[in-house]
């Protein structure tokens, strides 16, 4: 008796098509999240050490790479977001009686409004 068949799957099958590579990066761009999260996680220790560490930190983050690194992590979590709400009408599609709603009104509605309510009051309580 012989084994399953196991067709050959090549290496760089995400650069053979266009969705691919949006997939790709998309998943590359979680690394960046989460290594923002990380970077939060010292942040908030250095903040329980004492004022002299955080002062520290905070020079350190006025630093030109830090403020690239920055700027890179808000790129890749805006891609990140606008992607994820643009995938939730096909995770989640929504109906009204036998009617299904349009897949722009499912991403605005579940995904880009809330967004941009919650940055509001976000921005909102900081500036007041």
């Amino acid at each position: 008796m012989r084994g399953p068949l196991r067709r050959p799957f090549p290496r760089d099958w995400f650069v053979r098509k266009g969705a691919y590579r949006r997939f790709m990066a998309r998943e590359l761009t979680s690394v960046f999240v989460g290594g923002y999260i990380v970077f939060l996680l010292v942040w908030l220790h250095q903040l329980g050490q004492g004022p002299q560490q955080y002062h520290a930190l905070v020079e350190t983050m006025r630093h030109p790479l830090a403020v690239m690194l920055h700027a890179l992590a808000l790129l890749a979590a805006l891609y990140h977001s606008i992607t994820w709400f643009n995938l939730t009408p096909a995770v989640m599609p929504l109906r009204i009686g036998e009617d299904r709603l349009p897949n722009a009104v499912v991403a605005i509605a579940m995904g880009y409004l809330p967004w941009v309510a919650v940055s509001g009051a976000i921005l909102w309580g900081v500036l007041r």
